[in-house]
């Protein structure tokens, strides 16, 4: 279904003045020490996932995909643990 819904209301404003500046406005705008900026929200990942594009054959896509939500996840966790063992350089 799109569009809106019937009996909604207006959802932008009737006139062409700007909104009224509030405290609460305010607090949601960004907070400086000095001259740096407060970064908010989530905070970045020590290790962050790579993204990888792979070609994989549709019908292992599909039996992962079958297990359920996580799947990418579980997947993960297998491939991290079949990871390929370093081998030590003679020299």
């Amino acid at each position: 279904m799109s569009g809106k819904p019937k009996g909604s209301g207006r959802t932008s404003p009737t006139s062409s003045d700007p909104p009224e500046i509030t405290e609460e406005w305010l607090s949601g705008a960004s907070i400086y020490h000095g001259k740096n900026l407060v970064r908010r929200g989530r905070p970045k990942l020590q290790h962050p996932r790579q993204l990888l594009s792979l070609r994989l054959p549709p019908q292992v896509i599909a039996s992962w995909k079958a297990t359920g939500p996580g799947w990418q996840t579980r997947m993960a966790k297998v491939l991290e643990k079949s990871t390929p063992k370093l081998r030590k350089s003679a020299g």
